[in-house]
């Protein structure tokens, strides 16, 4: 074996043969033949994908291991990590994009060192003419000798790419990366990327300084389609701008004039703005938060800080300023902010000076959880650079939609929007006449005049109450209170008869899940299988609602949303999904309503076999809670559930159907109780607030 060949681990073979972590470690234990560790720890081995290949085959566990999954594994177990191995790979990809024919005779030299020898020249090729000669720019053209362990990979992508395209083989493998990584990474979701550029409005030239993976220039770039875009992106990390540069270029069309120009550079933006004479018409951003080292004690006579020197505690003013000075006269920036820069007695001076000169056109209050970190409602600025003879703009816009989604619905593509209509409309009213009427509890301009006292706070909420839960005053909450009386009722008419104990404890004979499974009674995916998610790195092929493990606990509708390149795993009507993690005993028939929506990660499926099995007396057996309890392993910080372990009575048909109809009103009692505990929460708040703020007399 080589010394570099790709290892994968425990986690990784269960991926590949759709099972459990647990199964492999029986086959480590059973099976004397299974390949050796070759790499990692004695707690978490790694092995040789290769062998590990061959071992599943030989022993009918996989019949061919699916490309994807093949190229993903030789990513992750790139002998120089996965971050090397996704440069490699993209940077062939757009070999692959832009001269597949030169691809073509490239590959077809089977040594794989020969490969590695001429790939250099071939790729500077390409490399040079989309970003610039190599002295300036993030992705550099790797070495033949730190090419020869990616090949394998190289040709794995560019067999993938012949399949699905380029674009999508990088987007399939960077939001994996992504997803497999989420700590490492401070990623702007689709909705709010989307809601920043249509903010800032189509746009010839466009810059991010702290671009990530590049969601904010991928935003810009779909939002107003124009080959001609110049693209800029700068960021600390080398391996994200470099990452940008790769996305934005398979972004466009094959052909090196074919797409935008893109120029991304890795320097520190405050410390060393690698794109000072960039004048932008767009100038989009997702700063770092709270930073201290952000060169407060070098910058201080620096030519940015057109509106004030920020103090060392304001490193968000200085990205906002620097925004500034990279914007022509007129251009627009829209930035992602902490809650706290609106109103910090520290950038008081700040934020005034950015409202005498009309620069600060906009501030818009997301609600909690649309971008992380998800327990802070986050702020967007929207900035215009002052036109030389333009005078200082009377209004400013505040917008707050935290009243319109709550944290736990917000990636709902309905709850999101609401949130995105309503802040498209009120900006574009505001935006062409300079003024808003009032939209209670939502949107307001303020006169810069009323602004200008001692704190300059521009936080949202302090200029906008919200309106009374429930709606807007007497009347809607005498409509929630009609609604949670008639819940109420339900609740009543649909709570369980009276328990009638049986003359002596039944005694069935249990089968497994995993037996039913084998016999062909049903169909089961693992959530090691599952790939519908609400985040992506990747471009934005489809979307549609994801069934999260929390949407089946809490009995809601599929909140999130899909957005990746990967294939969704579509629910059927009748299909059974149970949380994996988390210790409920809780399953869900899948009904009319949910059907179509995409199978969540941490969801098992169940999709019986209507000839052999009642849904709904799958369903209310797998509740047990004896029977999650001995179906359950225990970790220090969770508990995890495997689903081929859980038992059901054989039973005929008839009688599985007479416990399906009992729980099937079990199941519609709960949603009637969930609905009035949360018309109940509405009315009380809602009373609340309508007494405290005067609306509502307490007679």
């Amino acid at each position: 074996m080589q010394d570099n060949a790709t290892e994968v681990t425990a986690a990784g073979i269960a991926r590949l043969a759709g099972v459990g972590r647990a199964a492999v470690s029986n086959w480590r234990r059973r099976h004397a033949d299974f390949p050796k560790p070759v790499g990692g720890t004695d707690t978490s081995p790694s092995f040789a994908l290769t062998e590990v290949e061959e071992w599943l085959r030989e022993q009918g566990k996989l019949a061919e291991v699916p490309l994807r999954e093949r190229v993903w594994q030789q990513l992750a177990g790139h002998p120089a990590g996965p971050v090397t191995g996704l440069l490699h790979a993209g940077s062939a990809l757009l070999l692959v994009h832009d001269r597949p024919t030169e691809w073509l005779a490239l590959s077809a030299t089977a040594d794989d060192h020969a490969l590695a020898e001429r790939l250099p020249a071939a790729l500077e090729g390409v490399l040079t003419p989309r970003f610039g000669p190599p002295a300036g720019r993030a992705l550099t053209t790797p070495a033949s000798a730190a090419l020869v362990p990616s090949v394998p990979l190289l040709r794995g992508a560019a067999e993938l790419a012949a399949d699905i395209g380029a674009r999508r083989a990088f987007g399939f493998l960077l939001g994996r990366h992504l997803d497999a990584n989420p700590r490492q990474y401070t990623l702007t979701p689709p909705g709010p990327a989307a809601l920043m550029a249509a903010l800032a409005g189509p746009a010839a030239t466009a810059l991010d300084p702290a671009c990530g993976t590049g969601a904010l220039l991928h935003a810009v770039r779909t939002h107003g389609v124009r080959t001609e875009q110049r693209l800029y992106g700068q960021d600390s990390a080398p391996e994200l701008a470099a990452l940008t540069a790769l996305r934005l270029a398979l972004d466009g069309p094959a052909g090196e004039g074919g797409g935008p120009t893109v120029r991304t550079a890795a320097a520190d933006t405050l410390l060393a703005d690698a794109l000072g004479d960039v004048s932008a018409d767009v100038v989009l951003a997702h700063p770092p938060f709270n930073e201290r080292g952000w060169g407060h004690d070098e910058l201080a006579y620096d030519p940015r800080w057109e509106y004030g020197f920020p103090a060392r505690t304001e490193s968000e003013l200085a990205w906002v300023q620097h925004a500034l000075a990279r914007l022509r006269d007129g251009g627009t920036a829209v930035l992602l902010m902490p809650p706290t820069v609106a109103s910090r007695r520290s950038g008081r001076r700040i934020r005034a000076d950015l409202l005498r000169r009309g620069a600060l056109r906009a501030v818009i209050a997301l609600p909690a959880g649309a971008v992380p970190p998800n327990n802070i409602p986050l702020h967007l600025w929207v900035l215009r650079r002052p036109a030389g003879s333009s005078g200082p703009a009377p209004e400013l816009l505040l917008v707050d939609t935290t009243s319109l989604a709550a944290p736990g619905d917000v990636r709902e593509k309905q709850a999101w929007t609401a949130v995105q209509d309503a802040v498209l409309d009120a900006w574009h009213t505001f935006d062409r006449a300079g003024t808003l009427k009032e939209r209670p509890g939502v949107a307001r301009s303020v006169p810069v005049i009323e602004l200008l006292d001692d704190e300059v706070d521009l936080a949202p909420a302090r200029r906008l109450p919200p309106p009374a839960a429930g709606g807007g005053g007497a009347a809607e909450l005498t409509a929630v209170r009609e609604d949670l009386a008639g819940t109420l009722r339900l609740t009543t008419k649909l709570t369980p008869a009276s328990a009638v104990p049986a003359a002596e404890p039944a005694r069935w004979p249990l089968t497994t899940i995993g037996e039913l499974a084998r016999a062909g009674a049903l169909f089961m995916r693992t959530p090691a299988a599952s790939g519908a998610d609400s985040r992506s790195g990747g471009p934005a092929r489809t979307a549609v609602p994801v069934l999260t493990d929390h949407d089946v606990l809490t009995g809601a509708a599929p909140s999130g949303t899909f957005t990746g390149d990967d294939e969704p795993f579509l629910l059927r009507a009748g299909d059974v999904v149970v949380p994996v993690v988390g210790g409920g005993a809780t399953a869900r028939v899948v009904d009319e309503a949910t059907a179509g929506a995409a199978l969540g990660r941490g969801l098992a499926l169940l999709r019986p076999d209507p000839a052999a099995l009642d849904p709904w007396f799958l369903a209310g057996f797998l509740r047990s809670t004896a029977n999650n309890r001995q179906a359950s392993s225990y970790a220090s910080t969770a508990t995890r559930l495997d689903v081929r372990r859980l038992q059901l009575p054989r039973l005929p048909l008839p009688e599985q159907a007479g416990y399906g109809e009992r729980f099937r009103a079990l199941a519609a009692f709960e949603d009637a109780l969930r609905l009035a505990s949360r018309l109940g929460g509405q009315l009380v708040q809602g009373l609340h607030d309508g007494l405290t703020d005067g609306t509502l007399a307490p007679e």
